[in-house]
């Protein structure tokens, strides 16, 4: 038998680390073939630069990156635009979401044959015909609507929408409360707004029930019940890992996220 090679991965804020476990053929694979393109899409009330702290270490170990900007429009804007970044890809790729970014990819990988993975970081990952508001319906506990303010905005053709803001009082507990003090008044500042419609959009497709997925739930995630989070994922089959984070693991759990993706990209090179 192969030996297996075995990846300790620290996770930050005194937890054990987790353990990933790797084939040495796949390593092997992972060495002498291209590699995929690690695409990292964030979700709302956010931008790219939350996935700062995985970027590099993924460079380090040879991917190829791309975090694009999502652009928070809800889904029939974020997803065909989603969709246009992954269809300019040559070779396989490992599609990654966070939150909201997790209804986006579950949408934009539908047929785009060179996706090989999902890996959906503390994000939703809804089925065909569902709406984030029904499943959140489902599942109480979010500490969102009450931490919003709403802001209506004109569209191009003169109709109407409704932006969501997270207030600045209340982002820490709701989003990041695992962050410094610092870091989240930065996020509060710099936060970028989420179309309410987004939680009223219908999803189209459902990439998780043809393409293999990873997941990372969140234990102390006060966006995202975490009992939501397992739903999607025992439905989707995905391979579940769990931690005592925030709503932002990708930031205040690093070296772990990055593992996890690394999980999804040996098992598909």
């Amino acid at each position: 038998m192969p030996r297996r090679k075995v990846m300790a991965v620290a996770v930050a804020g005194g937890l054990a680390a987790a353990l990933l476990t790797v084939p040495a053929a796949s390593m092997a694979s992972a060495e002498s073939g291209p590699k995929p393109t690690i695409v990292l899409v964030h979700g709302g009330f956010a931008d790219a630069s939350n996935w700062n702290g995985v970027i590099p270490k993924l460079q380090e170990k040879g991917y190829p990156v791309i975090a694009p900007a999502n652009p928070l429009r809800g889904l029939p804007t974020d997803v065909p635009y989603i969709n246009s970044v992954l269809k300019s890809i040559d070779g396989p790729i490992v599609l990654v979401a966070h939150s909201y970014g997790g209804a986006v990819i579950t949408n934009a990988a539908v047929g785009v044959d060179n996706v090989k993975a999902l890996v959906y970081i503390a994000a939703m990952a809804p089925d065909k015909g569902e709406t984030l508001a029904e499943l959140f319906g489902k599942f109480p506990g979010s500490q969102i609507p009450d931490s919003v303010r709403e802001v209506p905005f004109t569209n191009a053709d003169g109709s109407t929408g409704v932006d969501l803001y997270l207030k600045a009082d209340k982002l820490r507990a709701a989003f990041a409360h695992d962050l410094p003090v610092s870091q989240t008044r930065l996020m509060a500042a710099t936060q970028r707004p989420f179309a309410a419609s987004s939680y009223t959009d219908v999803s189209t497709g459902a990439a998780w029930h043809t393409i293999p997925s990873w997941a990372l739930v969140a234990r102390q995630d006060h966006a995202i019940p975490p009992a939501l989070e397992r739903f999607f994922y025992k439905r989707a089959k995905s391979k579940v890992y769990e931690t005592d984070a925030s709503h932002v693991p990708m930031i205040s759990r690093p070296g772990l996220v990055t593992g996890i993706i690394l999980d999804a990209a040996h098992a598909v090179d």
